[in-house]
């Protein structure tokens, strides 16, 4: 459903970032890319944009893969954020307001699990303590879904719908003892460590302390991460969490579930040692955000195209009353973020310079600005 967005100067907006154990793939850079449109439009029109994306640097993801490759799992992290902060520079993403850690941020996050002990929220069987969603009426608010979605999904996105320990099989784990090789830490619920939902409610809080403007992340986070975030901080601070969530769709490799599993994921960090990065930009630009969609190898020969035409209508100056583009690009990004709508006006500009259309000698800048609404630098 697509509702007004009318934030006040400073936008509070909170992304749910990376699990640091793999490479940035494009369903990675789309995400983000989709994010990063919003913001700059949001700049554009006058607003502080304080966008925090968190850092899940402890969850059931990277734990078993720092095992598998036999290091430590903040070393497994490092390596990955690096990498992933390296393509997020050279695909021109706005950096982070602030960027909080899982593991830097255990206070707030026992804070918010007593809360909702202390509210009669939790059950503790085995030394787990999980979030009781009979307490919660509104539980599944957020996503619409059916119970036997959400039960599939829970049991697909890391839940444990099926252990008989639990009251609810939606029921979701806040705090669990850690096995012998995972970090742990004290609290008044047992040594251990976090359930995954728990921890960006309290990072959002700690860095904020008020409603959020907006949510993002994937369309995969809807339920049961989002639901569940939704839900615990409502009941734990006493307040709406988020007045908008935004989501982005899912990205498909010619026709198959993009995964590691099947080995087809596509990297950024690959892409660009053979393409320009504006290239990757431009390319992932051709679909709606709230789509899913596939990406097919050409589609990055595609964005190659039209950022070198982009740079060669820039270099010829000379064409159209550059006006129009402009207020076209803006209005294709203020009508639900319609980047396909803006990708393709920048593109029909560049065409119509280098086809020597007109005689304005401020069309390559107008292009240049045009690109840069968007985030397409332009090397000179």
């Amino acid at each position: 459903m697509v509702v007004p967005f009318e934030p006040g100067p400073i936008v509070r907006m909170y992304i749910c970032g990376i699990t640091p154990y793999d490479s940035t793939h494009l369903g990675h850079a789309n995400t983000y890319l989709t994010y990063d449109l919003l913001i700059r439009r949001l700049e554009d029109l006058g607003h502080e944009v304080q966008m925090v994306r968190n850092v899940t640097d402890v969850d059931d993801s990277i734990l078993p893969k720092a095992r598998e490759l036999g290091i430590d799992f903040l070393e497994l992290a490092a390596t990955e954020m690096k990498r992933f902060h390296g393509d997020m520079k050279a695909l021109n993403t706005r950096p982070p307001h602030a960027e909080p850690r899982a593991t830097e941020s255990i206070a707030p996050i026992i804070d918010l699990v007593q809360r909702l002990s202390d509210a009669g929220h939790t059950y503790t069987v085995d030394g787990i303590t999980y979030f009781d969603v009979a307490t919660a009426p509104k539980f599944g608010r957020l996503s619409g879904y059916a119970e036997d979605t959400m039960l599939a999904l829970a049991a697909e996105r890391g839940g444990t719908p099926t252990d008989l320990r639990q009251r609810n099989p939606l029921d979701f784990i806040l705090w669990q003892p850690s096995a012998d090789d995972e970090p742990r830490w004290d609290s008044p619920f047992g040594p251990g460590r976090p359930g995954w939902h728990i921890e960006c409610s309290a990072m959002s809080w700690a860095e904020f302390g008020e409603t959020l403007d907006l949510h993002g992340g994937g369309s995969d986070l809807i339920f049961p991460h989002h639901e569940c975030e939704r839900v615990q901080s409502e009941l734990g601070y006493g307040q709406t969490f988020a007045t908008h969530w935004m989501h982005a769709g899912m990205v498909a490799y010619q026709g198959t579930k993009m995964s590691k599993s099947l080995g087809n994921l596509v990297f950024v960090s690959e892409l660009v040692k053979s393409h320009a990065p504006q290239a990757v930009r431009l390319a992932l630009m051709g679909h709606h955000y709230r789509d899913d969609w596939e990406w097919f190898d050409g589609d990055i020969e595609d964005g190659q195209e039209r950022y070198e035409r982009i740079v060669a209508a820039v270099a010829a100056g000379v064409g159209p009353d550059p006006a129009m583009t402009l207020r076209n690009v803006r209005a294709a990004l203020d009508d639900d973020l319609d980047a396909p709508r803006a990708r393709d006006a920048i593109d029909a500009f560049a065409k119509a310079i280098l086809a020597g259309t007109g005689s304005d000698v401020h069309a390559g800048a107008g292009l240049r600005e045009a690109a840069e609404l968007v985030g397409v630098q332009v090397e000179s």
